[in-house]
Formats: structure tokens, C-alpha cells, sequence
């Protein structure tokens, strides 16, 4: 499945944005190893800063627009275990668009040696406030096609 093969690559597109954070306790098991489940909230909290400094703020689309996204599958290849401290870059880029849903893709990678320890993609689908799938709506269709080209619009960029 070409899906499959873009977690294992990360994406091949411009990274949209990047956010360097160093491991904490709270990451870890007892042993000091990063615990699998750690990289979901990262991984979130990258997502929301993107949309955020996009204007298109997660808490707002519905009542502003009219729709809002929800996760609808996530995948993650664990590549290299990473420990307490380690430094971390996290780099988000986007991956397949359909027709009702888009691809967010995410690499982890530890700076101290810039291997690659971890990737991940979160498929995020539009959807009405009544919570049905919806086509992608043109304001967000509009993003994605400047995201793609490793472009970020301004609001009123936005609404043309």
C-alpha cells in the first residue's frame, strides 16, 4: 500500500514545521526508554501549532467555517529507541490528500546524530457538525494545496 510506504519513508515533501523538545521523565518507562505511546501527544501537539499558525485554529473551525477535522487512523514505525534527555526534532509534512481526508506526516529524529528514530502519519478527515464526513471544504482544500508546495498563506490569502 503506498500509505504504508510513506510512513516508512517520512514523506518526501518540504517539511512544514519542525519543534525541537528534549525527552522528559514523564516520556519514559522506568528504565529510561521512551515509551511507545509518547509520540501521539508530540505528534498532536505539532498538528494543532501547524493548524494554529495556519488561522485555522482547531477550537474555532466549526462555529468560523463550519466543520472541523477528527483523527480517523494513525500509524507509527518505531525505528530506534531513544531514552531520557535525548534532544528530538519532530518535522511535520503533508502527505496523501483524498477527497474527504488528508495525510499528516511526521519524523522524529534525535539530534545529537540525526538518525531518524521514529515516523508516523495521522489521517484527519473533515466533517460537519454533525459529525458525517464531509468533502474537504474549499478554505482547507486551499491550505492543503499551498502546503503542498511548501507555501503557508496569510488569512486573507486564505478567503480569496
Amino acid at each position: 500500500m503506498a500509505s504504508d510506504t510513506r510512513v516508512a519513508d517520512g514523506g518526501t515533501g518540504p517539511a512544514l514545521h519542525s519543534t525541537t523538545f528534549r525527552l522528559s521523565y514523564a516520556d519514559t518507562d522506568p528504565a529510561g526508554i521512551l515509551y511507545y505511546g509518547a509520540w501521539f501527544p508530540w505528534m498532536e501537539r505539532m498538528q494543532s501549532e501547524w493548524f494554529w499558525l495556519n488561522d485555522l485554529r482547531q477550537d474555532q473551525l466549526k462555529a468560523r467555517y463550519g466543520f472541523w477535522t477528527v483523527t480517523a487512523h494513525t500509524a507509527c514505525d518505531y525505528l530506534q529507541a531513544v531514552g531520557l534527555f535525548d534532544e528530538i526534532r519532530i518535522e511535520l509534512r503533508l502527505g496523501e490528500v483524498g477527497r474527504r481526508s488528508f495525510e499528516m506526516l511526521h519524523r522524529m529524529v534525535r539530534t545529537s546524530d540525526g538518525e531518524v528514530v521514529a515516523r508516523a502519519r495521522i489521517k484527519i478527515v473533515a466533517v460537519s457538525p454533525e459529525q458525517t464526513s464531509v468533502g474537504i471544504p474549499d478554505l482547507l482544500r486551499h491550505h492543503l494545496d499551498a502546503w503542498a508546495q511548501g507555501a503557508r498563506l496569510t488569512p486573507t490569502e486564505a478567503l480569496s
